[in-house]
């Protein structure tokens, strides 16, 4: 059974097991795997370094690969399709021994990624799709998230307990995103299971928000004014450029359209929950740990042996939580998987 960790106030509708806190929980992970190959560059092909979560899983990423001691090149796709299609074309020019598909869909670079495949290059990812684990599309080893489903209901669930059921949500997604559209489907059918009014389901591209986001808030106010009381959104980003025009607009961050994001927990969403910014909540997925995790997964392909198929836990962070944290704005649990994946490369 998936487990939920909670930062803050547990939702009574829980049904998952819970692990409570964020200190002492042992590791669940992998305990046994091939030891590090030796004399391996890797790259990071990033869909977009602005975005937190990616950047995150990123950081993680140049961290093991230090310990297991590989050298690591990140190209940055810079949020465009064809910056995508480049930096994998980058990635095969380096002769790469294993590439690490980060924060886009694997679909959207078919072409590219056959490539790699033919040119019997190991890949894994992260948020590649909606099938996560082993054996993911697309000829990527290990797609490595949480369970996206049940990161899209704790987030529902969180508004419906915050607002019961007389809230009026608009949902953000990016179509460009099969996993994207998943989420946001997940999202309106829990809301609108439980009695909740899905006002809106707004398709806008996440590598948009910058110039979208201000825009469409100012639109949706207009349209929906006190009737809008939650926003959820499939990332954190969409939030990073809402709060200028709920300010304009008079609204205060307890008065207006409460946020939470169905992922991925980025650093500026924490700052934002912290200081009582326009953002109460974010389902936060475990990012450095995550990047760790690609890089055992790799090792694995290198090698021949089978993936992990480890899937790691989300967690909901409040304002309550985040008190427990200190000045860290970073869900990073404290459970041993550094040590733990470092005894399996025998680093």
């Amino acid at each position: 059974m998936l487990k939920r960790t909670f930062l803050g106030a547990l939702l009574a509708s829980t049904t998952l097991a819970v692990t409570p806190g964020l200190a002492g929980t042992a590791w669940d992970g992998p305990t046994t795997g091939p030891a590090a190959a030796e004399g391996k560059s890797i790259v990071v092909v990033a869909g977009d370094l602005k975005n937190g979560g990616i950047l995150g899983v990123t950081t993680g990423v140049e961290e093991a690969a230090a310990t297991i001691g590989w050298d690591l090149r990140v190209l940055d796709g810079a949020g465009s399709i064809q910056g995508r299609t480049a930096a994998i074309g980058q990635a095969l020019a380096l002769q790469a021994d294993g590439i690490v598909i980060n924060g886009f869909d694997a679909v959207e670079q078919q072409a590219a990624l056959e490539g790699v495949v033919s040119a019997g290059i190991p890949m894994v990812a992260w948020h590649s799709g909606p099938k996560i684990g082993c054996d993911a599309p697309g000829g990527i080893f290990a797609n490595v998230s949480t369970d996206a489903m049940t990161v899209s209901e704790v987030a529902a669930e969180w508004a419906l307990e915050d607002g019961g059921k007389d809230i009026g949500v608009v949902i953000f997604t990016d179509s460009t995103y099969q996993i994207a559209i998943d989420k946001a489907d997940r999202l309106k059918e829990t809301v609108e299971a439980a009695g909740g009014k899905v006002l809106e389901y707004v398709d806008t591209p996440i590598a948009d928000t910058s110039t979208r986001m201000g825009p469409l808030t100012t639109s949706l106010l207009q349209k929906y004014g006190d009737s809008w009381t939650h926003a959820l959104a499939i990332n954190d980003l969409y939030f990073d450029f809402m709060g200028p025009s709920l300010a304009a607009a008079g609204l205060s961050p307890d008065k207006g359209p409460k946020a939470g994001s169905a992922g991925d927990g980025s650093e500026a969403a924490f700052q934002r929950i912290r200081s009582g910014g326009y953002q109460s909540i974010t389902v936060a997925e475990p990012l450095n740990l995550q990047g760790w995790q690609l890089v055992d997964e790799l090792n694995r392909a290198m090698q021949g042996e089978p993936c992990s198929g480890y899937i790691t836990s989300p967690a909901l962070v409040t304002s309550g939580g985040l008190e427990k944290l200190g000045e860290s704005n970073a869900f990073d649990p404290d459970i041993p998987y550094r040590a733990a994946y470092s005894a399996i490369w025998g680093k």
